[in-house]
């Protein structure tokens, strides 16, 4: 089974989680059997994983998600990058693309797009499984998931049964009715539209040269910025008439905002927090490994990162995001496909940092021109190379690098964390020139 989740957003209605680098689906909360917590990318991908062991899943993303997606789901998986935002249609072409000419899947093999941060149960997989073996038989162009609705709400598009003239059955695309009408259509047997279809590459690589002027991989890469910006539901699934739905009966949830966020939570405390008896319905999620406690509080979220701390009543938390517009900081804390690293301390010139890089990883070759480092070894060993001069590191050595000076580290099978120490007048990402080794 071809897969492409599609993974965008910056998450700005779960901050202080999530930032421009770390959207929503990367976030660690779901708790598996052996007490170790994984984000909504991880669990999707196991789901994806027990359905089909052999699944070939490619994501479709950002350039600023690839590391911490290497970070969780290893380097294996597939990655299709959109150079800038264009909407779901270029999105899709593009991995589309990736999959025909890169990946050399055929034209005639079936292809399932999903969103990558839905709440799902395991027959969602099930569902998607039957998408993709419909769309393999090709009776229909376009196979799309009905999802049966739990309640009339504003927030989904629905998927419509009509009848043709001739008596044959269609279906109409209507976003976000009023809950007056959501309770008409559900009551017309209408389903929510979950954004899930699946087709043959052919299909849309021909929808591509119609719309776009190509279907070509690398045209569409080195011109995605000047591609038509539109919806996929809007430029093919509205206009086409040869189209299957199969229904899922299932759990789903869109788990875009505190509240919702924190129903799909096991337990009401993540981290280092304390809740009285008289706390009614609070979730606490605390990533700075200091304690929180809570008492005499009912119906809110405390959400503690590198990033700020978060204190809101559950029912208003979607309200978030032009607060935090509002908030002009730089990033705390990012996933790297070698490790994380973590900003301890801001001053006016130094910046200290911990990072702390998985077994057997490395950072890039590199340089900055405007500032010093110096890496102090915590934990762990591994080795440094500085200016072409390999040598070994262990816990307790300090290694100190000048400006304009080339160096990396290498994390060795116990993995390595270090306290790095950036000091300049001019401290920015920008200020970063990447080598070859």
């Amino acid at each position: 089974m071809n897969i492409i989740l599609l993974s965008g957003g910056s998450g700005k209605r779960l901050w202080p989680l999530s930032n421009e680098v770390r959207s929503k689906q990367f976030i660690k909360i779901f708790k598996k059997e052996n007490g170790e917590y994984e984000s909504m990318v991880q669990r999707i991908y196991g789901q994806i994983r027990a359905v089909d062991p052999d699944a070939s899943v490619t994501i479709a993303t950002s350039k600023s998600q690839v590391s911490a997606i290497h970070n969780q789901l290893g380097e294996e998986v597939g990655i299709s990058v959109e150079p800038c935002r264009r909407d779901t249609f270029a999105a899709i072409a593009l991995a589309t693309a990736y999959l025909h000419d890169v990946k050399g899947v055929d034209e005639n093999e079936a292809v399932v797009v999903c969103p990558v941060d839905p709440y799902v149960e395991p027959t969602y997989f099930q569902c998607v499984n039957e998408l993709y073996r419909a769309a393999e038989k090709g009776t229909k162009n376009l196979v799309l998931m009905g999802i049966e609705p739990t309640y009339p709400s504003e927030k989904y598009g629905y998927i419509r049964p009509v009848k043709n003239p001739d008596g044959g059955d269609s279906f109409v695309f209507t976003e976000k009715p009023t809950q007056a009408k959501a309770k008409e259509y559900i009551q017309e047997g209408a389903l929510w539209n979950g954004g899930v279809f699946a087709y043959k590459l052919s299909y849309v690589l021909n929808k591509s040269k119609e719309l776009l002027g190509t279907a070509d991989y690398a045209e569409l890469f080195a011109n995605y910025s000047n591609l038509k910006k539109i919806s996929f539901d809007y430029a093919v699934v509205e206009n086409e008439n040869s189209i299957e739905v199969l229904k899922y009966s299932g759990e789903w949830k869109d788990l875009g905002t505190w509240n919702t966020l924190t129903e799909a939570m096991e337990e009401s405390t993540i981290g280092d927090a304390v809740l009285d008896e008289t706390c009614v319905n609070v979730h606490v999620i605390n990533e700075l490994g200091i304690p929180v406690i809570g008492v005499g509080l009912k119906d809110l979220v405390i959400s503690t990162s590198p990033q700020g701390i978060l204190v809101s009543d559950k029912e208003q938390s979607a309200r978030i995001k032009p607060l935090v517009d509002t908030v002009d900081q730089q990033i705390m804390f990012a996933e790297k496909s070698w490790g994380t690293y973590r900003i301890l301390d801001v001053e006016e010139e130094s910046v200290t940092v911990k990072v702390t890089l998985k077994p057997g990883h490395r950072m890039n070759y590199h340089s900055h021109e405007r500032r010093d480092e110096v890496w102090t070894i915590v934990s762990g060993s591994g080795k440094t190379i500085v200016d072409g001069m390999e040598q070994p590191v262990k816990s307790g050595d300090v290694v100190t690098m000048a400006a304009g000076c080339k160096h990396m580290v290498v994390a060795g099978d116990e993995g390595l964390q270090i306290i790095e120490v950036q000091l300049g007048k001019e401290i920015v990402a920008s200020d970063k020139h990447k080598y070859e080794l």
